[in-house]
């Protein structure tokens, strides 16, 4: 199956500007074009895209997705750089990943320390509505 740039851009989540960019730069090699010029994407286009996606989302410098995009367009041989690459990628996704929870932690404690602030402060709007009364 094929798809237009704009189906690419809709089923990969990325804009058309990103696509065109992304072959521009050697993310991804030119697709085939229609009789009349347009770019037709094939579902594997579409896997390779959804895979720089991830890297993206990951972080990976542009940079290291163009030598990744490079390796892979020489082939099998260059299998034991692309793995070297992700191994090491993966390293920095995890290490980001701890620092990432310590974060959390930190934002969980501080919203803790509010909502205890909240109980104290209805606690004692509570206290002196009752002292107020009687």
């Amino acid at each position: 199956m094929t798809y237009s740039i704009a189906q690419a851009a809709t089923r990969s989540g990325l804009s058309i500007d990103t696509l065109r960019y992304y072959e521009r730069i050697g993310l991804v090699e030119p697709p085939a074009r229609d009789a009349g010029g347009r770019r037709n994407y094939t579902d594997e286009d579409l896997s390779w895209l959804y895979f720089l996606t991830r890297l993206r989302t990951t972080g990976m410098p542009i940079r290291m997705m163009r030598e990744y995009a490079q390796l892979r367009h020489l082939g099998v041989a260059t299998s034991a750089r692309r793995r070297q690459i992700l191994v090491e990628h993966r390293a920095e996704v995890r290490d980001r990943i701890v620092e990432l929870q310590s974060c959390v932690e930190t934002l969980d404690y501080k919203i803790e320390n509010y909502a205890q602030i909240d109980r104290n402060l209805l606690g004692a709007t509570e206290a002196t509505k009752i002292k107020e009364a009687s």
